[in-house]
């Protein structure tokens, strides 16, 4: 007899640039690091200690002594001077050499130490297209672009909760990698994809850790695409360290760069009028991208919360979103829509629905904590006992059933048979469930080859 495996939700992990570049084959590493534009997105991101030792070697072209370096930091801050070389060790910014006497000692990659000198110092080519371009007629600013991200990005979060604002703009592309992420799953039948409890927690996140999180699950596609990971990531180095508001010009770009392009284009990552036109204007999503969090981000998040709970399971929602209104949608049923808010009502069927979505009790609540209107946050607890308690009860519901993967033995011949297998399953703790009046047992999937084997050496002739 075979069951169902119980499966954890798969966490939404949001690696920095350190903790995915960490991931990368050495020699995809050196490769990286022949690109300055890589290099000195590398080096910023470093802690302020290695970025230090960094300087300090960078015109050093023999190894030092690694307590030369540790004699650069005072006792009190060993343990930062232990992290900054191991970040420098793990990205392969510098590598172990050992010096004459057997002493051991650090020497800057030769590869890194060039191509930094070139992004510090000057020279090289240009990191992105400067073909001779015409004023643009269709020229656009700032507000423009930040505007054209923002609705770029939030269509992909439509498209996610299931909202009506998706049914355009959506790519095929898009869709493949939400799945591959896993903040989506595909419905049996080739239905439209439901949202995960990944998918869940990623919308909880702001814009920035979204992007970043995607764009990691898109690098991991590339090479399926007939695409080079080292040029692909080179080139989104390249985009972060352009202006915003400046058009560039695709004169120049290669196969892989213009096929990126158009990806970014459905990410809104850059904005390109036609996919013929000569120009494209990075948007502040892409020129924040390597640098993680900032503050002049755009965020589809509201920074102030706008949720009220009320105890009879009442919700009022004080948004114009369309987006965050459709997020209220996958755990309560909506009653009114306003121009500036919502009301909606908190109910076992609504509950339910999510639940079976795979997102958890928790994570509705943690959703409404986090989004909890600022006068709510005066009282304790935010959310009233009576509302999350009932949620929690709710899930409860589903979990009345333990599956466990097993395996069905049955038609013995004789009762003595059944019970000398039983007793003996039973003594290896493997046996999960019998009827002795049936002559029926099921063990757990891995103790069957234990039990087969013993079944084999007793059973009658």
């Amino acid at each position: 007899m075979s069951g169902i495996l119980n499966l954890l939700p798969r966490k939404v992990d949001c690696k920095d640039l350190h903790g995915y570049l960490k991931t990368l084959h050495s020699t995809v590493l050196e490769r990286l690091y022949s690109h300055p534009a890589t290099c000195l997105a590398v080096f910023r991101q470093l802690p302020l200690l290695a970025r230090h030792y960094v300087m300090r070697v960078l015109f050093v072209e023999q190894p030092v002594h690694q307590s030369v370096v540790a004699s650069w930091t005072v006792n009190k801050f060993v343990d930062d001077h232990r992290h900054a070389s191991q970040i420098l060790s793990d990205l392969r910014v510098w590598n172990d050499h050992t010096m004459p006497g057997g002493l051991q000692g650090w020497i800057l990659n030769s590869v890194f130490r060039k191509n930094l000198k070139v992004a510090l110092l000057g020279g090289g080519s240009a990191w992105v297209g400067t073909g001779n371009l015409a004023p643009d007629k269709h020229g656009k600013d700032v507000e423009f672009l930040d505007s054209y991200c923002k609705e770029r990005w939030e269509c992909v979060l439509h498209f996610m909760v299931g909202s009506k604002e998706a049914t355009d703009g959506v790519s095929r592309d898009v869709v493949e990698i939400l799945l591959h992420a896993g903040l989506m799953k595909g419905e049996p039948g080739g239905g439209a994809p439901n949202i995960t409890p990944a998918g869940f927690q990623f919308l909880l996140l702001d814009t920035p850790t979204q992007i970043w999180h995607f764009m990691l699950h898109y690098l991991e596609t590339v090479e399926s695409r007939g695409m080079d990971l080292v040029q692909s990531l080179s080139f989104l180095f390249q985009l972060s360290f352009s202006t915003l508001g400046k058009d560039y010009s695709t004169d120049g770009l290669d196969e892989n760069q213009f096929k990126l392009l158009q990806h970014l284009r459905e990410f809104g990552l850059v904005y390109q009028r036609k996919r013929k036109s000569h120009r494209y204007y990075p948007t502040r999503l892409a020129i924040n991208l390597a640098s993680g969090l900032s503050k002049n981000s755009v965020d589809t998040n509201s920074k102030e919360g706008y949720i009220v709970v009320e105890t009879n399971y009442r919700v009022y929602a004080y948004t114009g979103s369309a987006l965050q209104v459709a997020l209220l949608a996958l755990f309560c049923e909506m009653l009114y829509r306003f121009p500036n808010m919502c009301v909606a009502n908190i109910t076992r069927d609504s509950v339910r629905q999510a639940l079976q979505m795979g997102i958890t009790a928790e994570q509705i609540l943690h959703f409404l904590r986090s989004n909890a209107h600022p006068e709510t946050l005066k009282h304790t607890p935010v959310i009233p006992a009576t509302v999350s308690d009932q949620i929690r009860l709710w899930e409860l519901e589903r979990d009345r059933f333990k599956f466990n993967d097993g395996v069905l033995y049955n038609q013995f011949l004789s009762q003595n048979d059944f019970e000398l297998l039983r007793d003996y399953a039973k003594d290896l703790g493997v046996l999960i469930w019998d009827n002795t009046p049936k002559r029926t047992m099921i063990v757990s999937r891995a103790g069957h080859d234990d039990v087969k084997k013993f079944w084999k050496r007793h059973k009658p002739g």
